[in-house]
């Protein structure tokens, strides 16, 4: 059913979720922007810890003479010796106190993620009406298989009917050939029918992500929704207030005012506390002659606490022609706000006047199929009498298929605009239908209710035409 179709299109359509994902980014977004009023804290650790081991060797002639513990001598001192443990830490805590681009980044970010979720809404909305309009489509292509088969059964006793006149010697051979090509015509006409319905079936599958081997059927004949209670006026008042699309252009402009903020704090000043925290120990002796005391080791801690500021006072004009780059961009976003306040007008009216147009056609096209119905039934029993010929029975017949397809076309395209205008106003005043006053009895119809013998799959080369 319609509802089963916009439940299933809500969970399972794939650009839906890739939008919801959208969402959640710029909601991520919206945190990585808040943390800027944080601290940061910054670990550095080098070697925990690190060994150091080296030999340095000088040439004697230029190297200086220490005592040498050994022998109790001053000696050239051309080897040294390096054995050494070590280890060192440093933590900085940063705060900006003050930081110009903090809050327009913010803000930008905020409206990044609310036009986010208008992007969710209008993929929402559009995803439905996508899912009603093919849904409407497979009603119509499942007319267009009834109708296409009750031509069938229709040829197929004019054609019964023209053969039989003719073995009594009441008819000719024309009017045989007549029912014949009739019947052919039909045929065609249902064999487009269920190639549209197999496509429009496998269309709707795609719209709701379907697994392959589920093929969806209309469960519902296609059918009159309701009546459109609003006037236009009410339904482009409506829309305006109703369409997100509006609502993103003006996030557009406030995003772009905000990003030129941020672009001229580029050359404002920005001041920070500070804290650093540094310690280093070591244990071991370098540059040592002979034996390496290891017991030997120092150990350093210092902390730093202060104020900085930087303020870059020159950049050439970057950041002014990036301000002004971005407030032209706001002013572009007024101008686009104006022309899809337009362009919601005319999808509005588009479908209002389609729907007007549209119950016009329905009047019009059901009077036209009862009228040829009625003429169709006076044609065979004029036919049978033996005063008129096949070809008016086959006239006739054909200007009934053109006229129940031009009804379901109408019925169709009535459903379409009346999906159109909910998508596109927000509103579902939409009063149903009053219960027709039908008779309790079904027509009698027998004479047309046979079997339709299916036709094989031939080769087209097959029925080439001399």
């Amino acid at each position: 059913t319609l509802q089963e179709v916009e439940r299933l299109v809500e969970v399972n359509n794939p650009s839906l979720k890739a939008a919801a994902s959208q969402v959640e980014q710029a909601k991520s977004g919206v945190l990585a922007a808040i943390s800027a009023w944080y601290p940061t804290v910054n670990l550095t650790a080098n070697g925990l810890p690190q060994y150091l081991d080296g030999e340095q060797y000088r040439n004697p002639d230029f190297a200086q003479t220490a005592f040498n513990p050994e022998t109790g001598l001053s000696e050239p001192n051309p080897n040294t010796y390096t054995t050494r443990w070590s280890a060192n830490f440093s933590a900085q805590v940063r705060w900006n106190l003050i930081d110009p681009s903090r809050v327009p980044q913010i803000s930008a970010a905020r409206d990044n993620f609310e036009k986010a979720s208008d992007t969710y809404l209008i993929a929402l909305r559009e995803v439905r009406l996508q899912a009603a309009t093919s849904y409407f489509q497979l009603q119509r292509q499942d007319e267009q298989v009834r109708i296409g088969q009750q031509s069938v059964r229709a040829s197929l006793v004019s054609l019964r009917d023209a053969r039989a006149r003719f073995q009594a010697g009441v008819a000719t051979k024309l009017e045989v050939l007549e029912a014949q090509t009739q019947l052919s015509r039909d045929r065609q006409v249902l064999t487009n029918g269920l190639g549209a319905q197999s496509r429009a079936r496998r269309s709707l599958a795609e719209v709701l992500d379907l697994p392959q081997d589920v093929t969806p059927t209309a469960a519902s004949p296609a059918r009159v929704l309701g009546v459109w209670q609003p006037s236009l006026q009410e339904s482009i008042i409506a829309a305006y207030a109703f369409r997100e699309e509006l609502d993103q252009f003006i996030l557009d402009i406030s995003i772009n005012n905000s990003n030129a903020n941020a672009a001229l704090a580029a050359v404002q000043p920005v001041l920070s506390i500070f804290n650093d925290f540094n310690t280093s120990k070591s244990q071991g002796q370098s540059n040592q002659i002979g034996t390496i005391d290891m017991d030997d080791y120092f150990w350093n801690v210092s902390n730093t606490v202060g104020l900085s500021a930087t303020w870059a006072i020159f950049d050439g004009g970057r950041a002014r022609a990036q301000y002004r780059q971005n407030k032209q961009r706001a002013k572009q976003g007024a101008f686009n706000f104006a022309s899809e306040r337009d362009s919601i007008r005319r999808e509005v009216e588009d479908s209002f006047f389609n729907l007007l147009e549209s119950t016009q056609n329905i009047h019009t096209t059901s009077i036209e199929v009862l009228s040829t119905l009625e003429s169709l039934r006076l044609a065979r029993l004029r036919f049978q009498a033996g005063v008129t010929t096949q070809r008016e029975v086959v006239n006739t017949q054909r200007d009934l298929t053109t006229a129940e397809v031009r009804y379901a076309d109408a019925i169709t395209k009535y459903n379409i605009s009346l999906a159109e205008l909910r998508r596109r106003t927000g509103l579902d005043q939409v009063a149903p239908c009053p219960a027709l006053n039908l008779p309790s009895t079904k027509s009698n119809q027998s004479d047309i209710d046979i079997p339709i013998d299916p036709q094989p799959n031939r080769p087209a080369c097959e029925a080439a035409v001399p």
